[in-house]
């Protein structure tokens, strides 16, 4: 959903985190990845605007972050 939201596609936000287009396939599939590996892909994420929401009570989320705002 995050890489989604940024209009990224596979190959770009590989590219960003310095994976392989692979490994962002098995995340969207659900598939276990190294805890360094998930925390790459995040930060290539969170870089390109997106802010990850923690649970609250209606589960963790993403959304883009706002223009100047935290993760900007």
């Amino acid at each position: 959903m995050a890489r989604v939201a940024t209009g990224l596609g596979i190959r770009e936000l590989a590219e960003l985190a310095n994976v392989s287009p692979n490994t962002i396939s098995r995340l969207e599939r659900g598939e276990e990845l190294r805890a360094s590996t998930v925390a790459a892909i995040r930060a290539a994420l969170e870089s390109a605007g997106v802010e990850f929401i923690p649970e609250n009570g209606g589960g963790a989320g993403v959304r883009l972050a706002k223009p100047g705002g935290a993760g900007a």
